[in-house]
C-alpha cells in the first residue's frame, strides 16, 4: 500500500510533538468524488443514501451533505439525531434494521423521515398504532430475505434463516396484512443480498431477481406498485489489493438496462453505501510499541488493537498497509526488528484475538515505527471494543477539508 502523501506528513508532524501515536487520519475527499460519480452515471431515479454505520464521525456525514449525496441510511436514534446535527432533514433519512424500539418509530413518524423499512408484522402493526395515535400516516417498504444469495459476497444478509426482514415465501401471509393497515403506505421492496460484492454481474443478478419479485407482487395485487425499490449497498473494496476494484460505471450501465427491460422507468431506486463511500477516506495508525521472535515468527506489537480496529480480527482479513519508518535508536544491542520477514501484528490487549493482521510480508519494521492500515475509514473505530481494558481512545483527525 502506498500511504498518501499528506497522510504520511500528518503522521511526521504528531510523532514530532512526542506521546505514543496512535490515531485514525481521515481525508474526505476520495468520498466526495465518489458520491459525485455515482450521481453522475446512474441511471434516473437511482438516489445515494450514505450508509452511516459505516463512520458515524460528522466529517463524514458533512461529506455525505456537501458531496450531494440524497440523504442518510440510519439504523437507530442516535444515528438519526447525528444525521440532523448535521445538515440532513429528517425526510432525508430512510430507516431500516430489525428491533426498532416504540420510541424510535414514534420519533420517526413524527419528524416524517422518508421510509420505514418494517422488519415484521410486529412492527408494522406497532408502526401502525404509532401513526394512528398522531394523526400520520407514513411511507413503509417491506424488507424481504429473498430466497438466494449471491455466493462470493463476504457478508451474506439473504438466503437461509436471518434475523432480516420477512422470508420470501411468506410474503403472500404478510403482504396483505401488510396492506390492511390503515396508517401505513406501502412503497416497495428492500431487498439486500450481501455486502462487499466485487463481481458487477452477481450484483446486477441480484436486481434483476429483485425486479422479478416487484414485478409477481404486482401481478398478485391489483393497485399495488412498488414504485420504491432498495438495494441495499453491497458494492465492493479491494481489501486484499488484487487490482479488482468493483466496477460502478458497469454496474450503472447494468442496472439501466435492467430498468429498461423491464419497464421501470419513473420508479425510485435506493442505493445505502458506506464501506465503498467511506473506506479508502481513513487511515488507522499506531505506534509499534515491541517486536519479539516467538517460535519461529515475529510478533509486532502496537499500540492499538481490536480495541481501536477490530475489523481485521472480525471478518478474518488483512487490511492493506506500509510502515512508516521512524528511524529510532534501539534501546539495546540485539533489539528485534523485522527485515523481509512474514509477520503478525497485534495490539497490547490480554487476549490472542487481538490481532490486526498475520502473514504480512514486511520489509523493514522496528520498535517505534507507524504501522499504517488502510481502507480505515469504513467500519473503524466505532466497530471497536473501545473498553476492553480501559485504553485511552484514539484521537481522529480529520485533514484535506
Amino acid at each position: 500500500m502506498k500511504i498518501p502523501s499528506q497522510v504520511e506528513h500528518c503522521i511526521r508532524e504528531l510523532a514530532a510533538g512526542g506521546g505514543t501515536l496512535n490515531c485514525y487520519i481521515y481525508d474526505t475527499r476520495p468520498m466526495r468524488g465518489k458520491i459525485a460519480h455515482l450521481a453522475a452515471i446512474m441511471p434516473e431515479g437511482v438516489e445515494i443514501f450514505y450508509a452511516m454505520k459505516a463512520n458515524p464521525h460528522p466529517a463524514f456525514l458533512k461529506a455525505a451533505l456537501e458531496g450531494g449525496a440524497r440523504g442518510i441510511e440510519i439504523a437507530s436514534l442516535g444515528e438519526a439525531e447525528k444525521a440532523v446535527a448535521a445538515g440532513f432533514a429528517p425526510d432525508q433519512l430512510i430507516y431500516t434494521g430489525p428491533g426498532k424500539s416504540m420510541e424510535e418509530l414514534h420519533w420517526g413518524v413524527e419528524q416524517g423521515i422518508r421510509t420505514i423499512h418494517i422488519e415484521s408484522l410486529l412492527e408494522a402493526h406497532r408502526l401502525d398504532a404509532i401513526c394512528a395515535e398522531l394523526g400520520k400516516t407514513q411511507a413503509a417498504l417491506l424488507p424481504t430475505n429473498a430466497d438466494f444469495d449471491i455466493h462470493e459476497a463476504q457478508t451474506k444478509f439473504s438466503g437461509g434463516s436471518k434475523k432480516f426482514g420477512v422470508d420470501e415465501e411468506k410474503l403472500g401471509d404478510v403482504l396483505p396484512q401488510i396492506l390492511a393497515l390503515p396508517c401505513l403506505r406501502f412503497r416497495g421492496l428492500h431487498v439486500y443480498a450481501a455486502s462487499g460484492v466485487l463481481n458487477v454481474v452477481d450484483l446486477l443478478k441480484n436486481c434483476e431477481l429483485v425486479f422479478d419479485m416487484a414485478r409477481r407482487i404486482e401481478r398478485d395485487y391489483q393497485g399495488v406498485v412498488c414504485d420504491i425499490i432498495d438495494f441495499g449497498g453491497g458494492f465492493g473494496v479491494d481489501y486484499l489489493e488484487t487490482g479488482h476494484d468493483f466496477d460502478p460505471d458497469a454496474y450503472a450501465a447494468g442496472l439501466q438496462k435492467l430498468i429498461d427491460r423491464y419497464g421501470f422507468a419513473g420508479r425510485t431506486f435506493f442505493l445505502e453505501l458506506g464501506r465503498y463511500l467511506a473506506a479508502d477516506s481513513g487511515w488507522f495508525c499506531t505506534e509499534i510499541i515491541d517486536i519479539k521472535e516467538s517460535r519461529g515468527k515475529k510478533q509486532v506489537i502496537c499500540a492499538g488493537g481490536i480495541n481501536h480496529f477490530r475489523r481485521p480480527a472480525a471478518l478474518a482479513i488483512n487490511h492493506p498497509m506500509a510502515i512508516v519508518r521512524m528511524h529510532r535508536p534501539s534501546w539495546f544491542d540485539g533489539q528485534e526488528k523485522v527485515r523481509d520477514e512474514a509477520v503478525y501484528f497485534g495490539g497490547p490487549l490480554c487476549t490472542g484475538a487481538d490481532k490486526l493482521a498475520n502473514n504480512v510480508l514486511v520489509k523493514a519494521a522496528d520498535v517505534g515505527d507507524i504501522a499504517v492500515f488502510g481502507y480505515a475509514g469504513a467500519y473503524g473505530l466505532t466497530m471497536s471494543n473501545m473498553e476492553f481494558l480501559s485504553h485511552g481512545r484514539p484521537e481522529e483527525i480529520v485533514i484535506g477539508e
